[in-house]
This record gives structure tokens, C-alpha cells and sequence, in this order.
């Protein structure tokens, strides 16, 4: 083992199957995103709905909008965000802080710039089983300090969900998801084990590097990497520059699924009923009726 090696016990690495680029389209009002999950060559990646990697400068961002059927995950990498919801919550997060969303039955909610410049992070639509789809809406913030972490070897990792290199999260995920941000030095070599059974993908943030096999080509920032079959990741860095990206896996569901829009359910009725119910301000959207966010 080298000085920045970390080893793990993986017997089937899995290897990189698909490979996307993730180009800048625009979302919301104004805001620019790059979608890797959720567009049209991959639009569901089970329990994923959509990845994107945002960048908004006020006045732009993501005015009053509803969900339901899933859960929204924040994760700030420059900048601030101000969120404030129908229920009466409202905070902002910062650089490197976490919002773990579960719309459930419903929530109406905004999002929008509250620092000066561009801020940027990246949201994950995670899924929710028919069993959890009409739960009550909850939230779990962390700060960035609050983050676990670990660092071994040329390794760091901020655990967001999940564990890795000791490190364990307090989030409770109610689809089962990993989701690890790690940063890699010049010259580490990094074994990630990963449930054999999860789906799993890699997007890059900054930085170039090597995954699945060795001998691959590096592969560069704003790339989704889907991986194939296996009991973990290898990934190594042989640039003379620090790598980063994100590594998410989460446990099928297996389930049909329904969408129109922020809407996610099972079936084109339970669609149907959840566009009477946001229409008629019933069944979990009794606030949006008088709700408009303040001015922050």
C-alpha cells in the first residue's frame, strides 16, 4: 500500500457502464443548471429522479413551487440559499451546509439566492415507496461543520449519507442512500465499497480522475458516471491537481413510477388526484391556498 492509499475489502470493482456530460440548461427563473439525472436520455436512475448542479445569482433562483412523492437533498458548495416553505419554516443554508427535504404528502416551497453573487450546490430527487409517498413533510438541516468526515491517507470524505473511511452520518434515509463527498489528492487510490444490490453513480466536480479500472481514461468535471455490478468503487488520481466528486448509491425500489413535473407517485391516477389535490388546496396543500414566500 502507497503513502495514499486507502484499501477496503472489494472483490467485484464495479466499472464505469455509462458515461454523461452534463451541459448548462436553464431552470426555474433565471437560474442555470447542469441535469445529469432527470434528462432525456436518462431520465430515472432507480430511487434517482433528478441530479442537478445549480448556479443562480439573485434575482434569479426557484420562486414558490409545490412537490410531493419524494424528497429534495441540498448541498451547498458556494454561496447561501434561503428556503421558506407554506408550513411556516424557513432558514438558509451556506457553503458546504445540507438541507435533507421530504416533501411527502406535499409542500410548497421556495429557494432562493440570499448572498451577494453566484451561488452554487447541487440537488438530488431521491424517491420515496409507495409506503412513504403521503408521509408528513419533514426537514433535516445540518451545517457544515456539523458534516461527518474523515481523512486517511490523501483522502478526505464529507459523509452525507451513509459511511465511509469510519465516518457515519446522523441522517435517517428512508429510501436507503450513500451520499459521500470526496476529495482525493494527487496520487491517492481510494477503495469505496457499496452495496451489491444498490444502484450507484459518480459526478465530478472539480478536477480529473481515473475509475473502475486503471488503465481507463481520466474523465473530467461535470461528468455523471453510472456504475455497473460490483461490492465497491476504485478510483485513482493521477493529475498533479485535487480531484472532488460525489459518489451516491441507493437501494431500488423496484416500484412503477408516475411524473408530471415536482410531482412523483406510482400510477397516472394517483397523478391525477395529486393535481386535484394542489388545484383544490386539499389533502396536504390546505396552506398553499393564502401561502406566498416574504421577501427576504
Amino acid at each position: 500500500m502507497t503513502e495514499r492509499e486507502v484499501s477496503c475489502e472489494i472483490s467485484e470493482p464495479r466499472l464505469v457502464a455509462r458515461k454523461f456530460l452534463a451541459r448548462p440548461q436553464h431552470e426555474g427563473v433565471g437560474a442555470i443548471v447542469r441535469r445529469s439525472i432527470g434528462r432525456f436520455e436518462l431520465r430515472y436512475f432507480d430511487p434517482f429522479l433528478v441530479l442537478d448542479e445549480f448556479s443562480v445569482t439573485a434575482p434569479a433562483g426557484f420562486p414558490d413551487h409545490p412537490h410531493r412523492g419524494f424528497e429534495t437533498v441540498t448541498y451547498m458548495l458556494q454561496g447561501s440559499v434561503t428556503h421558506e416553505d407554506f408550513e411556516g419554516h424557513k432558514g438558509t443554508i451556506g457553503p458546504g451546509d445540507l438541507q435533507w427535504m421530504t416533501a411527502g404528502r406535499g409542500i410548497v416551497h421556495s429557494e432562493m439566492p440570499a448572498s451577494q453573487g453566484t451561488q452554487k450546490g447541487l440537488q438530488l430527487w431521491v424517491n420515496l415507496s409507495s409506503k412513504h409517498k403521503m408521509t408528513e413533510p419533514k426537514y433535516q438541516e445540518i451545517s457544515g461543520k456539523d458534516i461527518a468526515e474523515a481523512v486517511v491517507d490523501g483522502i478526505k470524505v464529507k459523509v452525507i449519507a451513509g459511511e465511509a473511511l469510519g465516518a457515519k452520518s446522523p441522517v435517517y434515509t428512508r429510501t436507503p442512500t450513500m451520499y459521500l463527498d470526496f476529495t482525493l489528492k494527487p496520487g491517492a487510490h481510494l477503495q469505496q465499497p457499496i452495496p451489491t444490490s444498490w444502484n450507484a453513480f459518480i459526478y465530478i466536480l472539480e478536477g480529473e480522475g481515473v475509475f473502475g479500472i486503471s488503465k481507463s481514461s481520466p474523465v473530467t468535471a461535470h461528468h455523471l458516471l453510472l456504475l455497473g455490478h460490483g461490492d465497491g468503487i476504485e478510483v485513482w488520481n493521477k493529475s498533479a491537481k485535487s480531484l472532488r466528486f460525489i459518489l451516491v448509491g441507493g437501494e431500488p425500489l423496484g416500484e412503477p413510477v408516475a411524473q408530471l413535473g415536482p410531482f412523483v407517485m406510482n400510477t397516472q391516477e394517483e397523478i391525477d388526484r395529486t393535481i386535484y389535490d394542489f388545484e383544490n388546496c386539499i389533502n396536504g396543500f390546505e396552506k398553499a391556498r393564502h401561502w406566498r414566500r416574504s421577501d427576504f
